[in-house]
């Protein structure tokens, strides 16, 4: 019965090359077996501890779901880099994925640049021509004082070069540009664009830096923020201050995602085919078909305000409670014990009110008829 877990996937920094291998090429966890509460009554003290342990890190890692948003997002990432053939001597469309936090964007993006890296490696080998490693990914995090000499630190990290310590700011870019090309790098993910204070100077350096590697880096360049529109990427150049972000923008699309609403009857159907797949991936004994998306829709609206990012947080949590506490199931008595982020604790009320004075439902009419 035991289901080994990809090895060291809880132990990552997705910043280093050898870590974004493991997240890239480990093959998928398997799901545990669902087991009745008869079975698991006949398990030994060590085989349950063993399941509980597979279950606790499957229910952790459910996702990413395929959700209408993600399927979206990556249609256009993948029109986007698969015209990103150009010739070197031709710059290439750069991509921010700009939307509010808890709609799963780095999750997508994460999963989008999985895939392509699988792609780039079964096309062409792990090898490039010259015995260089293949590496058609490079994934770097910023911070809030991030700028240019450590940007390029950053992506000189990334590959783990022995000169990331000690250079110029121009010497770490040619250093980087050097590692991206003998390591046929297609596309660069930066997260956190948000954390750069784009109306001060670095924020300036850091734009003007951003468009050097668009000119000469065989990258897309895709960026990944909160606000971003706000903070000036896109800006025609207004104003003296931000004409060095115009040709950001000239070159940039902009991708968002949305949350899931409930405003029409296909708005609903969507978040019953998302709650019908996450019930297909929770392993609780006494799991069932309706136990999401008929005995719990408006509830977990209500909970996760359409948010992807606080419904799987939600739903990890009040998985981990359930088999910890025997429940084996999820129901409203259950989820109100567990806590969720603040953002949804707070906008909570408001809508759970609507919900249960029925001026607003989650559920499409068909599934309401059944009910009746």
């Amino acid at each position: 019965m035991s289901t080994a877990s990809p090895p060291g996937l809880g132990n990552l920094a997705l910043s280093r090359k050898e870590d974004w291998k493991a997240f890239a090429e480990t093959p998928r966890r398997s799901r545990p077996e669902q087991l009745t509460r008869l079975l698991l009554k006949a398990l030994s003290e060590e085989a349950k501890a063993d399941y509980d342990r597979q279950r606790r890190e499957w229910h952790a890692n459910l996702g990413p779901i395929k959700t209408p948003q993600l399927v979206e997002l990556h249609e256009d990432l993948w029109d986007i880099v698969d015209s990103n053939v150009q010739d070197g001597d031709k710059a290439k469309g750069a991509v921010a994925v700009d939307a509010f936090p808890g709609l799963g964007k780095t999750t997508s993006v994460l999963a989008f640049a999985g895939k392509f890296h699988r792609r780039e490696i079964a096309e062409k080998g792990a090898f490039t021509a010259d015995g260089h490693e293949r590496l058609p990914v490079c994934r770097v995090g910023l911070t809030g004082n991030t700028g240019m000499k450590d940007l390029n630190r950053s992506l000189l990290e990334f590959f783990g070069h022995p000169g990331r310590n000690r250079g110029t700011t121009a010497q770490f870019g040619q250093r980087a540009l050097d590692c991206m090309l003998a390591c046929e790098v297609r596309l660069l993910a930066l997260d956190d664009l948000h954390f750069l204070k784009w109306r001060q100077s670095n924020g300036i350096e850091v734009s003007n830096h951003l468009k050097w590697i668009a000119n000469e880096f065989p990258v897309t360049l895709v960026m990944i923020g909160v606000g971003l529109a706000g903070k000036g990427l896109f800006s025609e150049g207004g104003s003296p201050s931000e004409e060095a972000l115009a040709q950001t923008g000239r070159r940039t699309t902009r991708l968002g995602m949305r949350p899931f609403t409930i405003e029409s009857e296909a708005d609903r159907r969507e978040w019953r085919q998302m709650l019908l797949a996450l019930e297909q991936r929770v392993v609780l004994a006494d799991s069932h078909p309706g136990m999401l998306a008929d005995e719990l829709s408006d509830y977990l609206f209500a909970r996760s305000t359409g948010h992807i990012g606080s419904l799987m947080t939600l739903i990890n949590r009040g998985c981990q409670r359930a088999v910890r506490s025997g429940t084996e199931c999820l129901t409203r008595d259950l989820l109100d014990r567990v806590r969720n982020d603040e953002a949804s604790e707070a906008a909570r009320r408001e809508l759970e009110t609507a919900l249960e004075k029925r001026r607003l439902t989650s559920r499409p009419r068909s599934t309401r008829k059944k009910a009746a």
